[in-house]
Parts: structure tokens; sequence; C-alpha cells
């Protein structure tokens, strides 16, 4: 097991399946300890269980990102147990059914929904959590967004997207990359860097396993960007191949 991440705490939002189940083994098999953050402790506890029996240094973290209680909560036992944050991955997201019509006929529910976790819900963890990164040495906040957050993408019709046309969740990445670059010109004169990751469509519950990346492919963007050198990019839109266009 690499020693590279010995010493680093990492807290990844929604990390007891899929991408940032994935995201946690990557970073504490680097020697990071990591907090899984789950709504639901029995299934983060499970994950974490697992990740234990590799050897890797995980605890659980009871996480909902549209529960304010819990985030603070998150935050007291974070700072108890550890005085500081290194890397926070917001990784927890969701897509919505209702969001599979033409964009005028979405209803506004779905819209509000889907905003509640992906972009208010990633802001409150951020928000809170800040004191704690900014006590690292080297903080890094790397958010999971995805192509179809593009505008570039989304107007191409030549796009490997031109045919996803999801108003809430696309634009809710949108939102998420716009606070991405609003926050890292903020903090650019800080060690802390704040980055949007695009995982590609990777086989997980939010697409019913359709996508045709693997997890691990999934996770190689965000767990570059959450280790980046002190003179590493922030303020960006990456993918595993390199930018990603706004």
């Amino acid at each position: 097991m690499s020693e590279d991440l010995k010493g680093k705490v990492a807290l990844i939002t929604g990390a007891n399946k899929g991408i940032g189940y994935e995201i946690a083994r990557q970073l504490g098999s680097r020697g990071a300890t990591v907090l899984v953050g789950a709504r639901d402790i029995g299934r983060g506890e499970e994950a974490a269980n697992k990740l234990r029996s590799n050897q890797i240094d995980a605890r659980t973290i009871q996480l909902d990102v549209i529960d304010q209680k819990t985030i603070d909560s998150a935050s007291k036992q974070i700072e108890s147990e550890f005085g500081k944050l290194d890397i926070l991955v917001n990784n927890a997201g969701i897509a919505s059914d209702g969001d599979r019509l033409p964009p005028s006929q979405v209803d506004i529910e779905t819209l509000r929904h889907t905003y509640e976790t992906n972009v208010f819900g990633v802001f409150a963890v951020t928000k809170t959590l800040l004191p704690l990164l900014k006590k690292s040495k080297a903080g890094r906040i790397v958010n999971i967004s995805s192509g179809l957050g593009s505008l570039t993408k989304n107007s191409d019709p030549n796009s490997e997207f031109a045919n996803a046309k999801y108003l809430a969740y696309n634009s809710s990445k949108t939102a998420l990359n716009a606070i991405t670059v609003l926050l890292a010109a903020e903090l650019k004169d800080t060690p802390i860097k704040v980055n949007a990751a695009a995982p590609g469509f990777t086989a997980t519950d939010l697409n019913q396993h359709q996508g045709h990346r693997t997890v691990e492919q999934g996770a190689t963007a965000a767990v570059r960007l959450a280790t980046l050198p002190d003179d590493g990019s922030t303020g960006g839109f990456f993918d595993e191949n390199g930018v990603v266009p706004w």
C-alpha cells in the first residue's frame, strides 16, 4: 500500500457505493484516512468495513447533504477527532426520472429536488467544512460534476451528449461548475484548490448501471484532483484526459 497520503484526512460524500466508494478506496489505498459520508449509517458502516478489510483506515460519518444538522454534526466529529480536513470530495448527487421529459415539460418540483442535493447540498457541505479545510496545509475540494453540465457540449449538436437534454440534472451540474469557479477565485491566495471532475458515463445506480465506464475509470479524475501538488490548477473542469470545456 502506498503511503503518499499518510496523515491526510479525506471526506467523500455519498461514499457507500459507486464512484464515491471507489474514490474512498483509491485515496485510502494511498494512506489517507477516509471518512465514508453516507445518509444511512448502516450502509456507510458496511462500506467502511469492506475498506478496512483491505487495510484502509476508514471511518463512517452520517451525512445527508440536504440536512444541515447532519452536516454540522459531521463537522464537529471531524474537528474533535482530527482537527482538520485535507480533502473534501462532493460526490453525492441525484438524477430524477421526472427529468426524462422535454425541458419545457419538466415539473418545477423535479428541478427543486435535483438542485437541493446537487447544488445547495454541495454548497452547504463545503461552506460548513471550509474552516477545517483552511486548517490543512494543502486543502483540496473536488466537486463531482458531469460532461452534461458543459454548456459548450450541451449547445453542440455533434456532441456525444447531444441527445441527453435533462433540464434538471444538466443545469444542476452547470450551477455546480459555477460554484467551483467562484469559490476557487475566492480561495486563490490560500493553499486550497477547488476543481470539478467529470467521471464520464460510468455504470452506477444513478443510470441503472447503463454506463460504459467502470467505477475505477470514473474515479480517476477526482482522485488526481484530490491529490494535486502545490502548483496544481484550481478553478478548472477536468476529466481523465484533461480539460473539459465549460
